[in-house]
């Protein structure tokens, strides 16, 4: 079977690859009739994968994918196949583990060279179109591969076979479980603390990530031991880089990652994911510090995403592109003059507080950021400032937007829907905890047969979803449930669990597959173990079973939590640094904390206490005074009485007596 001679992308759902559809590039979207027409062909694959945030993707695309020299050798000699990362992380992390399993360093664009039946033989990332920065020219590159494909095929079909089987291994193997244990996050912990850079927080080096899943265990590490180093670790990084020029102080939300160590220049992608996270630490690090700058941030942040991100529906897009006509960081970035152009007289109350800066090696205009001081000290100034950001900002709509990736991804959403049900109960904001309530009824009503897709533009929708899909809509449930009160949302927790079961879950009952069993064109089923920006699959899989299972009291769903734990946990023990995901979920596993509260609905005393100190080890069930709707049991089969207010705080099967007081409430909340 051989499709047509053409481009074939014109109809994705991906705005990623509709992007590539007017490509003189015969592309074909990662399908099985796609495999197929190699194996008919016999020709060998050229893999590119990327997404529609990606600087260097569009570079490549610009400098080769459009140029008519280049696609004719890429169609007279491959069957070119190209893939949204983000549509197809399973695809993406088998080739980009292969990648890395031949030495190379992996990012995107990612470009794959595969024998006809989707095996890898040889990549790379980004190549330019003639030979410089040290690399190859793409048609050069190209052509060799070719001739080593005519003249070598047996020892590169060879070589390809062991790779595949090494990754097969690496991402897709079975290990024997191993007995959790307190011990493992905290020598992980320690082990990040000891990578922190003690000035400017995150890692040391550049380019510096936000890191969210290595900052989750020092969190849990603090929470849990009361090792004050390691909650000092997270707040000092999250200060330096809501200084920084990664995150956005006209406009509020986060970018990508930094170009440099000091957290000035950033990537200017903006991720639906990494904002996510953000709200999730700024509301954490709040109540912790009580210190305004992550309060306003949050507030900055969901400003942001429901006046920029939000689509049909009232779920949220993926991503805003790092460019805008043709240039990176154009909408964000300001010269001297054209502040003082739009602010006039105010013009040295901004400055005061904002500094432009161009460092060596940036060739745009100067970023915003703030020096601490200067952060600090604009708290105070907020109501002065507001109206100077808003002059700029209105002044921003102006300019050339970036691209809105405007895809809904299941798995992203479902981060985000948690973030803002945890930030409306923390920050008393309903509004943001009903944009949640939207979001989350948007994506379940877009199921099919019981099932998510895992992306969604307008009414194309892909199927079937992954597992990390239905886990972080899980743990998105969880998180209404504790929001709302509303139980319909434990019952929706745990049909994505069931699906979960049906779909997903491997021969032995002991853990989880990425892809779905009925997916047939992955080369490999993958378990979903390694983090990325965000914590693994497998890893929020464990997180939802856990929750689950204190909510509803469920000892078998207690007891499958543990065992998948135990499976996950020895898989990762051998690389806890890309798995601290399932490290931080075991913590969970090991610790449970449920909080029962009977309070007043007209006149709460308790519920306003746990609502300002949010736990991520923590599960909060409020019960009205006189109701019997949510009323959980406790361990020991005791019902509590629900006659006057009163707390229950449990760690696994032990509950603490009950505390009536508000005061002493939050001194047991806030105990570490």
């Amino acid at each position: 079977m051989t499709l047509p001679p053409q481009n074939l992308l014109a109809e994705e759902a991906s705005p990623y690859l509709q992007q590539h559809s007017g490509n003189p590039v015969h592309w074909r979207a990662w399908s099985p009739a796609s495999l197929e027409e190699a194996r008919a062909l016999d020709r060998p694959i050229l893999l590119s994968v990327g997404y529609a945030a990606c600087h260097w993707c569009h570079v490549m695309a610009h400098e080769s994918f459009e140029n008519d020299d280049v696609a004719a050798v890429m169609n007279r000699l491959f069957v070119n196949i190209k893939v949204d990362r983000e549509e197809r992380p399973d695809i993406d992390q088998i080739y980009m583990a292969a990648l890395s399993s031949m030495g190379e360093q992996g990012g995107w664009p990612l470009t794959m060279f595969l024998t006809p039946d989707g095996k890898p033989f040889w990549g790379g990332t980004y190549f330019p179109r003639e030979p410089r920065y040290g690399r190859p020219g793409f048609i050069q590159v190209m052509q060799a591969v070719d001739k080593a494909w005519r003249e070598k095929r047996a020892s590169l079909n060879q070589s390809a076979y062991g790779l595949t089987t090494h990754v097969e291994a690496r991402l897709a193997g079975s290990h024997a479980k191993t007995v959790l244990d307190r011990d493992t996050l905290e020598n992980l912990a320690r082990g990040i603390d000891g990578m922190i850079d003690r000035d400017l927080g995150g890692l040391r080096g550049a380019p510096k990530f936000p890191n969210a899943p290595f900052m989750l265990t020092l969190w849990l590490s603090w929470l849990r031991d009361g090792n004050s180093t390691h909650r000092d670790d997270v707040l000092l990084s999250l200060d330096r880089m809501l200084s920084g020029g990664i995150y956005d102080h006209i406009g509020g939300g986060l970018s990508r990652y930094s170009t440099d160590a000091e957290w000035l220049v950033p990537h200017f992608e903006k991720m639906l994911y990494d904002n996510a996270q953000l709200v999730r630490f700024c509301n954490w690090a709040y109540a912790a510090s009580g210190n305004n700058l992550f309060r306003v941030r949050i507030e900055d942040t969901i400003d942001w995403l429901l006046r920029e991100m939000r689509v049909d529906g009232g779920a949220f897009a993926a991503s805003l592109d790092a460019d805008s006509d043709g240039e990176e960081g154009l909408f964000y970035t300001w010269s001297k003059e054209e502040i003082e152009a739009a602010l006039g007289d105010d013009s040295p109350l901004f400055f005061k507080y904002f500094t432009l800066s161009s460092p060596h090696g940036w060739e745009g205009k100067p970023v915003v950021h703030q020096t601490s001081s200067q952060q600090s000290e604009s708290m105070v100034e907020r109501q002065k400032l507001a109206p100077l950001k808003a002059k700029l900002l209105a002044i921003r709509e102006g300019r050339v937007r970036p691209g809105l990736d405007a895809k809904t991804l299941t798995d992203w959403n479902g981060l985000m829907i948690a973030a803002l049900a945890e930030a409306g109960r923390s920050q008393a904001r309903r509004d943001w905890v009903d944009a949640a309530t939207k979001a989350f009824a948007h994506i379940n009503a877009a199921g099919r047969d019981n099932r998510l897709p895992h992306s969604m533009l307008g009414a194309r929708k892909l199927f079937p979803a992954l597992s990390s899909d239905y886990a972080a809509m899980a743990n998105a449930a969880i998180s209404l449930f504790e929001a709302t009160g509303e139980w319909s949302y434990v019952e929706q927790a745990s049909r994505f669990v069931e699906q979960l079961d049906l779909w997903h879950a491997d021969a032995d009952r002991t853990g989880y597959y990425l892809t779905a069993s009925d997916s047939t064109d992955v080369p490999i089923r993958i378990r979903g173990d390694v983090d990325e920006a965000i914590p693994s699959a497998t890893g929020q899989i464990i997180e939802a079973l856990v929750r689950l299972a204190s909510v509803t009291g469920d000892l078998d769903l207690q007891e499958k939590a543990w065992k998948v734990a135990e499976h996950a946990a020895g898989r990762a023990a051998q690389q806890a640094y890309g798995q601290a995901g399932i490290v931080n979920a075991c913590a969970l596993a090991i610790e449970p904390l449920k909080l029962v509260l009977i309070d007043d609905p007209t006149n709460p005393e308790l519920v306003p206490v746990a609502n300002r100190n949010p736990d991520p080890r923590r599960v909060d069930i409020i019960v009205s005074i006189g109701s019997e709707a949510n009323r959980p049991v406790l361990p020991g089969d005791i019902l509590p009485p629900t006659d006057r207010p009163g707390a229950w705080l449990c760690t696994g099967q032990v509950c603490l007596p009950v505390v009536t007081d508000a005061d002493e409430l939050e001194r047991l909340l806030r105990r570490r």
